[in-house]
């Protein structure tokens, strides 16, 4: 499978009407895991191999369509649950737990679904993705607002 270069933030104006939507930025690495045969890489969004630093995220995602890429971020959470980075810059000398966030699909089953509608991907990601990866793994909220009301 091809590594596929994530698109970075970008500060931009509030968007115009209703046809948009948000969700939150978790303080963590993005990456993506890509599939292809029995294994699964972890790939920084810079092509660093995050598989052997995160192997129990690797593992999570093993259940995952083949031939299939995802897009999402790697967070360390506090004992609360939160989001905590510096936890995860340093981690393995602690313990806290890991969690992926996954947030869009890229490839599902050799099929690019790059072109179709965010709403689209996410509708596929939560019913062909999801229910295989372990419970570790999950969809962050999605929110759709009119900025104008």
């Amino acid at each position: 499978m091809r590594f596929i270069e994530p698109m970075l933030l970008l500060r931009t104006e509030k968007p115009e009407g209703p046809d948009f939507q948000f969700e939150i930025k978790f303080d963590g690495y993005r990456a993506l895991a890509l599939k292809s045969g029995a294994k699964v890489q972890l790939r920084s969004r810079n092509d660093n191999d995050f598989s052997v630093r995160y192997p129990g995220i690797v593992k999570a995602l093993a259940p995952m369509p083949d031939e299939t890429v995802i897009k999402g971020e790697v967070v360390a959470l506090d004992k609360d649950g939160r989001p905590w980075f510096n936890t995860l810059q340093n981690y393995g000398s602690e313990g806290a737990p890991l969690h992926s966030y996954i947030f869009d699909l890229l490839i599902l089953e050799g099929r690019d679904v790059m072109g179709e509608p965010l709403v689209n991907r996410r509708e596929l990601l939560e019913e062909h993705v999801l229910p295989r990866v372990a419970s570790r793994s999950g969809i962050p909220p999605c929110w759709r607002r009119n900025w104008r009301t």
